[in-house]
């Protein structure tokens, strides 16, 4: 499996340890989660099959899968999928919505410790996912659990921080309103980290456009679904809020704010893994 190195769409922007607090962090958060967050752009699986050589029904591991977001996206193109995830809820919400595809089974696992047999998977991804995760364990876990020449795709719906008053906006809300976020934020994946995390495995990025369209209940839904926002019961909590309310009526267009994206993609293979 050879993947050419080449910048697949239009460049831009913007990692650590899946332990037992980050693994608890979306349990209160799952039903947001569900109806809130983005899908990934298909042609992500189109630029794995084409400029990767990922086969047709070739086998997926879905690292940190979550609700299922991800997955699904690779059950839909045929490729059957076993989601890894240590938090029960968000399992039970990933089985609950994807039962009625053949290929989908879940287990209870971890980044550094899935639970899979060796040599079992085509392509390992985490989707939104790999900040959480022990970086060096991880790579030996996916090393192991990959058949020769299997591939890695690391994968993450970043949001835009400018460009439009409502994205300048909502930056500017999470820092003022959140205890963690700048701590979360720092722990994403940039270019130089995925290509030191990679080494000489590192085979291809990409960069795809993504974006939603919410009316105001769909944007506190997002916003209540990041692991940082503040709770309810928290003293942040409704002001938040009305400065959400707030930032919505005076950006929203046609009722509606446009939540941007750029997903970007980190393919390739474990050091110790070709």
């Amino acid at each position: 499996m050879n993947c050419s190195k080449l910048t697949f769409f239009a460049p831009r922007r913007r990692q650590s340890k899946m332990n037992d607090d980050s693994t608890q962090r979306f349990t209160d958060r799952v039903a947001d989660y569900v109806k809130y967050r983005p899908d990934y752009p298909r042609e992500l699986v189109t630029f794995l099959h084409s400029s990767c050589g990922l086969a047709d029904g070739a086998r997926v591991a879905d690292i940190g899968a979550g609700t299922g977001i991800s997955s699904r996206l690779f059950l839909a193109a045929g490729h059957p999928v076993v989601a890894v995830e240590p938090n029960q809820a968000m399992r039970a919400a990933a089985d609950a919505w994807l039962k009625d595809y053949a290929g989908y089974r879940s287990v209870a696992g971890t980044a550094e410790s899935t639970s899979l047999d060796s040599a079992s998977v085509d392509l390992v991804i985490a989707a939104q996912a790999f900040h959480w995760f022990d970086p060096l364990a991880a790579r030996r876990e996916f090393a192991r659990i990959l058949k020769p020449n299997g591939l890695i795709a690391l994968i993450w719906n970043s949001r835009l921080l400018e460009g439009t008053a409502f994205l300048a906006g909502y930056e500017a809300l999470l820092r003022r309103f959140s205890d963690d976020y700048q701590s979360v934020s720092e722990r994403y994946a940039d270019d130089a980290s995925m290509a030191g995390w990679f080494g000489d495995g590192l085979a291809h990025t990409a960069r795809m456009p993504n974006a939603q369209k919410l009316d105001f209940e769909g944007l506190k839904g997002r916003l209540l679904s990041s692991s940082y926002a503040p709770k309810a019961g928290h003293p942040n909590h409704e002001p938040m809020l009305a400065a959400l309310h707030e930032l919505f009526d005076h950006a929203a267009q046609d009722g509606t704010v446009e939540f941007v994206y750029e997903t970007r993609v980190y393919a390739g293979f474990p050091q110790n893994g070709r």
